[in-house]
């Protein structure tokens, strides 16, 4: 998803307010790709018993307490989550220029998050 997200962006972001189905495609993808993070926060936070988060960002600052994720990539994925919000329910403050810097913004935590988390499931101790 990654490479075909990033491989469609446009140079310019004017692109993304004549073409719909681009503007579309890539805030589709960055939809899935955060609620994949997402999911993923929420499921460490309950294995772990670590509380309930009320919200996304609550769940990405969980995992920054308990040293899963940095504190600044916990902050980068709120504001992801927050574009998150915007696409999926239709809200009208998805600016299109603004979506051409928030797509590659967003992958690049979401990269990052995957990364953390790849680290941090081999050197979780085993529960007993």
């Amino acid at each position: 998803m990654q490479r075909r997200t990033r491989g469609g962006e446009p140079r310019k972001p004017t692109r993304l307010l004549t073409d719909l189905v681009l503007r579309d495609a890539m805030a589709l993808a960055l939809l899935i790709a955060l609620q994949e993070a997402i999911d993923i926060a929420y499921h460490v936070v309950s294995d772990e018993g670590w509380g309930v988060p009320d919200s996304h960002a609550a769940a990405f600052d969980l995992l920054a307490e308990h040293a899963v994720i940095h504190p600044e990539l916990a902050s980068n994925l709120s504001s992801a989550a927050r574009v998150r919000n915007r696409i999926a329910h239709g809200y009208a403050s998805v600016v299109h220029a603004r979506l051409w810097h928030e797509v590659p913004e967003g992958l690049s935590a979401r990269d990052a998050f995957a990364q953390a988390i790849a680290v941090w499931l081999p050197a979780k101790p085993a529960s007993p």
